[in-house]
């Protein structure tokens, strides 16, 4: 399956989430979000762009596999991904297997739908807890992203393609003036 996503920096969620609501949104997730990231030690995923993960989000847990596609207009990438059952199982699994854990982060994420476009504000907690508050947006296709994005009130420049570790990034530079 596809994945479309972009980012959407420097909201006020509040604001937004009074948009969502009144356009007739639901929220279908509310809670802390623990994700841990895998790869070989010789990098040999992350060279082909491909990402391994593991996250809980409340008492259900999933196990995705990720390939880049494009950063362009929005980040899109295949997915792969499935329920397990149990968050410790397989990341001892993945470390039988030989992969090492390459970093993870906790983050407070609140989930709204509206008509197959799913909304997620994430805030960091933690190690990654100086990044600002953000939503992302998931559709079909990057017009149906625009579309939703301009009911609440963005514009396309506001769209923006980034991994969260651009987002880190981004705002490091900034912090050392770069």
């Amino acid at each position: 399956m596809k994945e479309i996503e972009v980012k959407i920096l420097n909201i006020d969620r509040l604001v937004v989430e009074a948009k969502l609501e009144s356009l007739g949104a639901k929220k279908i997730f509310e809670g802390v979000v623990d994700t841990h990231f895998f790869d070989f030690e010789n990098k040999k995923l992350g060279k082909k762009g491909v990402l391994a993960r593991v996250r809980k989000m409340g008492d259900k847990v999933y196990f995705t596999v990720k390939k880049k596609v494009s950063d362009k207009l929005a980040k899109i990438r295949e997915e792969y991904e499935c329920e397990v059952s149990d968050f410790d199982e397989i990341i001892s699994a993945f470390r039988l297997l030989g992969l090492n854990e390459t970093y993870s982060f906790k983050k407070r994420r609140k989930s709204y739908l509206l008509n197959d476009v799913h909304f997620e504000f994430d805030k960091f907690l933690g190690t990654y807890g100086f990044v600002p508050e953000f939503l992302e947006i998931e559709a079909k296709d990057i017009e149906t992203i625009y579309r939703y994005a301009s009911l609440l009130g963005f514009r396309k420049e506001d769209c923006k393609p980034y991994s969260i570790s651009d987002i880190v990034k981004g705002i490091k530079e900034k912090q050392n003036g770069i």
